[in-house]
Formats: structure tokens, sequence, C-alpha cells
């Protein structure tokens, strides 16, 4: 039988173990390329902010980032990959408000986020904007207002899907302002772009990557965004929130890991991201995205993607929403 003290001492040893691994892990991490798992198809504002984030990794630690687009089921798909992923550093996910939403828009899902990753740093948020044909004879939000509860039902509100951040917004517009607007669901931004464009549904809540330059060259009619400030890009433009005190909704991104990666791991990709952030050029990249820069610690990214589960869950159950 081993003597007390020498037990306690190979007791402590086996204990410290591990910690010095994770150190020496995060001191040479990455040693291979790394995967950065996005749910949505190449193009769109979510790969061109993942691949942004993946070049400033990739130059900054020496390995290849790549992202890997996953697309499908409102980033389900994607999300299941990681979660399943070995938590070695090696696997990320590009987060989006899915990760919010799909928590209560789907009534089952082989993951569960809180309990399957860890959130390393939220960098970029983007706003919707509130747009028109410009045939709808009204320029500013309370008077499309007046006009959708002097037409109910008539006004169709176009989205780039069932739980889409497109749909989300709109569907908290009309929660808080009590207006009736017929949803139009379309399989993404494009084709619900043109049916806006060409006067079949008359306002949607676009992503500003997706619409801006329609609003530049006037075949569509910005009356707001959606974020609690307004947008560098559309300066003119007001918020919602400048009519509709408390509403905000917005677009953002940020990258998480499976859950058990070590957390030296998780404090290096978050201190990087952080540096990025900060950093002028990619503040003026995330300006040309129409977009503001996130920070923050892990915990503050959590607390993010928490709150936004909060607010989603009550607009999904009050308007009954179901994935299409």
């Amino acid at each position: 039988m081993l003597p007390r003290r020498r037990f306690l001492q190979l007791a402590a040893g086996a204990a410290s173990t591990p910690v010095t691994l994770w150190s020496a892990s995060a001191q040479s991490y990455p040693i291979r390329p790394v995967r950065i798992i996005v749910g949505f198809a190449p193009g769109g504002g979510a790969d061109l902010a993942g691949r942004l984030i993946a070049q400033w990794l990739s130059e900054r630690l020496g390995q290849q980032f790549i992202v890997e687009n996953r697309p499908g089921a409102g980033a389900n798909i994607a999300m299941d990959a990681v979660a399943k992923a070995a938590p070695d550093g090696y696997t990320l996910l590009l987060v989006s408000p899915g990760a919010a939403i799909n928590a209560t828009l789907y009534e089952k899902l082989s993951y569960n986020f809180v309990r399957d990753f860890e959130p390393i740093c939220g960098f970029l948020r983007v706003p919707n904007i509130m747009v028109l044909n410009p045939s709808v004879p009204v320029e500013t939000v309370p008077d499309f207002v007046a006009y959708a509860k002097a037409n109910p039902g008539k006004v169709n509100m176009a989205s780039a899907g069932s739980g889409s951040s497109v749909h989300m917004s709109g569907e908290l517009f009309k929660m808080m302002t009590g207006v009736d607007l017929t949803h139009v669901p379309y399989r993404g931004s494009g084709p619900m772009l043109s049916d806006l464009l060409g006067g079949q549904v008359q306002v949607a809540f676009p992503d500003i990557g997706a619409s801006i330059e329609h609003v530049r060259s006037a075949k569509l009619r910005a009356i707001a965004v959606t974020t609690a400030n307004r947008s560098g890009a559309l300066p003119d433009v007001p918020t919602v929130s400048e009519f509709v005190p408390g509403y905000e909704a917005s677009n953002w991104w940020g990258i998480a890991a499976p859950k058990r990666t070590p957390t030296d791991i998780v404090g290096k990709l978050n201190g990087e991201l952080t540096t990025a952030v900060a950093d002028a050029k990619i503040k003026a990249r995330f300006a040309d995205l129409g977009g503001t820069s996130l920070a923050g610690s892990p915990a503050d990214f959590a607390k993010l993607i928490a709150d936004e589960t909060d607010k989603w869950r009550k607009v999904i159950r009050a308007a009954n929403i179901k994935p299409a």
C-alpha cells in the first residue's frame, strides 16, 4: 500500500497533467489546418464574414483556416457536424442567429447548443433593412404602420424562408406594432428580392449586404434599419427603434467550438478574434459589409446567444412559427 503522502503526491501530479498538456497544446496550436464550418452557401453574408476571419486567423497563426460550407436546414446540418467533431480546436463553427432561433423553431434537434458548444467570440453585427417596393405610398415607419392597419392582411411581407433572420425581423415588427402582414416565404434572398422589386410583395427585412445596392439605386425604399444604432452604410436611414421603442434585430456572427475544447485554445482564439475586430483594416472590411465589430469574452458571447434565444423564443411562440 502506498503511504498516504505519496498517494496524494501522485494524485496531485495526475490532476495537473491535463493542464500541462492543454497549455502545451495552446502554445503550439494549430499544428495543422483548421476547418470553419459555415451553414450557408458560398457568397452570402455569413460566408463572406467567415472567409474574412479565416484569412485573418491563417495569417496570424501560420496554419490555414479553411471555410467549409455545409448549407441546409437553417444551419442545423453545420451545427450537428461541429457538435459531433473532436473537441481539439481543429473544427470550428461560424455561429449565426440560427443558433438562437432554431432552439425553439425545431422541436427535435440532434444537438443542444448550450450542452454541445463552447462559445469563443462574437465578431460582427450587421443590420437588416426594412425596405418597401416604391409603389407603397409611405415614407416612414409610422406611416407604414398606419397604412398596414388600414389594410389588414393585404400587405405581403416577404422573407428568405420561414425562421430566417429576415423573417424573424418582420415577425418581431408585427408583434411590437400590432400590424397584420401576410408572410410570403421564399427559398433564399434572391427570389425574395426579385418579387419585391417586381411588386408581387410589398415589404421585407433583408440583410443590408443583399439589398443596399437596390436602395442606393432607388429600386427599393429603405425606411429603417433593424439594429439599435443607425448604420454607417446608410446614416440617413433611421432605426426602427426610433419609432418602436425596444425593437432590435440583426444578423450577428461569431465562432464556437465543440464542448470540452481545451480552455486555453478557446482563450487563444478569443484573443486573436478580439485583436481582429480592433484592427483598422478589419473594421473597414466590416463597414463594407454594412456592419460593426462585436467583441468580448467567451462568456459575453454566450450571454448574447442566450439573450437572443430568449427573444426569439417569445416571437416564435407568439406567432406560432413552424419550419418550412
